[in-house]
């Protein structure tokens, strides 16, 4: 088993996040945990929390690499969000937790850094997401039936991942999509809708999204949309006559 590691560091940015109406925590000194395998926290000082709101858990959770983790309810009026909140006790060979607080994402309604609301997780400093305009001949097939053909695509880049293919509302044939109830979120670009696809008679669910509205960080997704090959051996994606890895 790989050997987990850590990033423990200051953040300067100003974040805050709300329970219930009510700001829970609130501080310009918060620090962001950034861990191997994938977990992100901010970590607030306790001074700048509203610890009167916060109930002691007897859910206590210890392991090796993570020590004595000791969790906390959060109440506003009639409202719990149990283990909600949780602090570490002191260990060697992890970095110092002394008087900070970390909260669980979901549970809480709200998180904000500066005057924008972020979804889902922490955006990560060293993830980067690039979309670049190209010129790129980029073809989508369906069971062999062509459903989109544009040569003005945009490229997202996101580290770790494969490259994406956004392709113009104009340039897709929307006979083939059909919108679906399907939403995600993404920290880095915002809330995402779903299409089917249907072709030859046959359906594959929520292989196409695209960005509504995105976040501020990617507008140039807005009014375009994106097909997962990954989702169906179906669909295929080519770019430049080549078939897309």
């Amino acid at each position: 088993m790989a050997r987990q590691a850590w990033k423990f560091e200051e953040t300067g940015r100003w974040i805050r996040t709300t329970f219930e109406g009510v700001t829970i925590a609130d501080s310009k000194r918060v620090k962001l945990m950034m861990e191997s395998r994938g977990e992100q926290d901010y970590y607030f000082p306790l001074e700048d929390v509203r610890q009167d709101l916060l109930q002691p858990s007897a859910y206590v959770e210890t392991s090796g690499y993570r020590g004595v983790r000791r969790f906390w309810h959060v109440r506003v009026e009639d409202r719990v969000a149990e283990n909600a909140a949780w602090t570490y006790d002191p260990q060697d060979r992890r970095p110092d937790f002394s008087n900070t607080i970390a909260f669980k994402w979901p549970a809480m309604d709200h998180w904000y850094e500066e005057e924008e609301e972020v979804y889902l997780h922490p955006r990560n400093p060293y993830h980067r997401v690039d979309t670049l305009p190209s010129s790129r001949h980029v073809e989508i097939f369906v069971d062999g039936v062509k459903v989109a053909d544009t040569t003005r695509p945009f490229l997202l880049f996101e580290t770790g991942l494969r490259t994406r293919y956004y392709i113009p509302t104009a340039d897709v044939d929307n006979e083939f999509l059909v919108a679906s109830d399907l939403q995600t979120v993404c920290p880095y670009k915002g809330f995402a809708s779903y299409y089917d696809i249907v072709v030859n008679g046959e359906t594959v669910t929520n292989a196409v999204w695209t960005y509504p509205d995105p976040i501020p960080e990617a507008p140039k997704l807005k009014d375009t949309v994106a097909f997962w090959p990954e989702k169906d051996k179906r669909i295929q994606v080519v770019v430049d006559g080549e078939l897309a890895k």
